[in-house]
Order: C-alpha cells, then sequence, then structure tokens
C-alpha cells in the first residue's frame, strides 16, 4: 500500500475534527459567556531513512536526512478566553463580568462549576439560579418576596429595596473566581466549566479586587465568536479537505496506471 494514501487519510481526519470544531463555534455564536475552540495540529511520527549529521564517508557528514512523515492529528482543541461584547437587558438578574473570573455555580452532586453566563433567575424559594438548569449561584442569596428591587453593585453587594422600608436591605456578597491557566478548565455543557489539574485552584475573591473583574447588572457577555473569522476557517479546512482528496485520487491513478502495464 502507498504510504500516501494513509498519510493523506490522516489530513482527512484532521480537516474532519477541524470542520466539527467551527461548526461548534458557529452553532454557538448565539450563545451567552460561549468561548470560542480552535484546533491544534501536530505532525505524526517520522520514518527515520538516513539520520541528519551522519557519516557518508570517512571524512563528511551528511549535512541533512532523509526522513518521511506519516501525516498530522489534532491533539487538543483551546478555549479563547477573550472578553465577549456587552448586550444591554436591563433586567436586574442579568450580570456580566467585565474581565476575569466566572461564576460560581452550585451543581447536583455538590461540586462547584464555574461559568461566564449571567443570565440569573430565582426559584420557588427565592435564590438565585440559572436559568436553563436551576443551579444555585454561590454563596447562595435569598431575594424576599416583599422585595420590590434588586440591585447588585460592581463589587457583588445584593442589596433590595423593601416597601415601607427607607434602607436598602443587604442580602450578601457574589464573590467570582479566577484562575491560573483558563484555557485548563473542561467545558461539560450547560455553559458550565470544571477545575482540572491543568487550570490550577480556584482564586476566589471579592470583583474588582485582586485582578478580578467587576460585575455589571442588567448586561450580559456575548459570546466572543467573529462569525466571519469562522466561515473562513471553515473554508481554509473544506479546501485542506479537497487537497488531502486529490492526492488521494492521484495516488490511486498512478497505481491503476501501474497495474495496468504490468
Amino acid at each position: 500500500m502507498h504510504p500516501a494514501l494513509w498519510i493523506s487519510k490522516t489530513g482527512l481526519d484532521a480537516a474532519q475534527t477541524d470542520v466539527a470544531v467551527v461548526s461548534n463555534n458557529l452553532a454557538n455564536a448565539s450563545t451567552v459567556g460561549f468561548k470560542k475552540d480552535r484546533a491544534v495540529f501536530e505532525d505524526l511520527l517520522y520514518q527515520n531513512i538516513n539520520q541528519p549529521g551522519g557519516r557518508s564517508s570517512a571524512d563528511t557528514e551528511l549535512p541533512s536526512g532523509l526522513m518521511l512523515g506519516s501525516g498530522s492529528k489534532v491533539v487538543s482543541t483551546q478555549k479563547a478566553h477573550t472578553q465577549g461584547n456587552l448586550l444591554t437587558t436591563d433586567n436586574a438578574l442579568d450580570l456580566s463580568i467585565q474581565g476575569r473570573g466566572y461564576f460560581e455555580i452550585l451543581q447536583p452532586d455538590g461540586t462547584t462549576a464555574y461559568s461566564r453566563n449571567g443570565q440569573f433567575s430565582l426559584n420557588d424559594q427565592g435564590q438565585i439560579v440559572t436559568s436553563g438548569a436551576g443551579y444555585l449561584l454561590q454563596p447562595q442569596i435569598t431575594i424576599p418576596p416583599d422585595a420590590q428591587q434588586i440591585t447588585i453593585s460592581q463589587d457583588g453587594q445584593v442589596s433590595v429595596s423593601i416597601r415601607g422600608q427607607a434602607q436598602p436591605q443587604q442580602l450578601g456578597q457574589i464573590n467570582i473566581a479566577d484562575f491560573v491557566n483558563p484555557t485548563g478548565l473542561q467545558p461539560i455543557g450547560q455553559n458550565l466549566y470544571s477545575e482540572t489539574v491543568s487550570s490550577g485552584f480556584p482564586n476566589r475573591g471579592v470583583p474588582g479586587l485582586q485582578g478580578l473583574g467587576m460585575l455589571a447588572q442588567g448586561a450580559l457577555e456575548t459570546s466572543n465568536v467573529n462569525v466571519t473569522e469562522e466561515l473562513v476557517n471553515l473554508i481554509e479546512s473544506q479546501r485542506l479537505y479537497e487537497m488531502n482528496s486529490k492526492v488521494i485520487s492521484s495516488v490511486d491513478q498512478m497505481l491503476g496506471q501501474v497495474i495496468q502495464q504490468l
């Protein structure tokens, strides 16, 4: 079997994976707080026929070697945790983080997940939860049923106005967490990330302090996907797929000609 067939097959597989990554980015172009991915390619092992620097005679060395590659593969996907645009909603429970940091979300199994999606709602007990699955925001904050207006400051202090009371009532503090390596966070769906060894331990604190971003009430962070850029990437992956297909077709024709002449 001609080695170019297998080499081109790895190129087809890599291009298909890249198309899947770009497709996921485009599918989440309207997802609040979504961070785009990019595929990371790597060449495969080489067949070392002649070692560079090897002896060609008693007194001379090879200036370059002869090494045949065996193709490429996608070894990882990297999240680009850059800031998305600000979308004003005027909803009191819509929050966005301007800068570094993630909201802490309590999952049903008791573990903590992290999210840039600040679309929050209230459950039947008045607790602030995620709008999708209803997971609790950490630390837990309960809004009283007679609250007239909810105010969340840039540093995460939550207060409400109560009918008949002149002074706002302080309810609690929203903290956020940051990581040394956000790219090491594992996306688990539902706009959530989980901590890994690569991300490091969470650095929790008050918004606006210790390098953490500040909160903006009544606004959401949109996806950082650039649709035009992703479409260009899609065309590039498509061309890569076509070129590898062309190599397979050309090698097949070459082998066919050899068989006919034998």
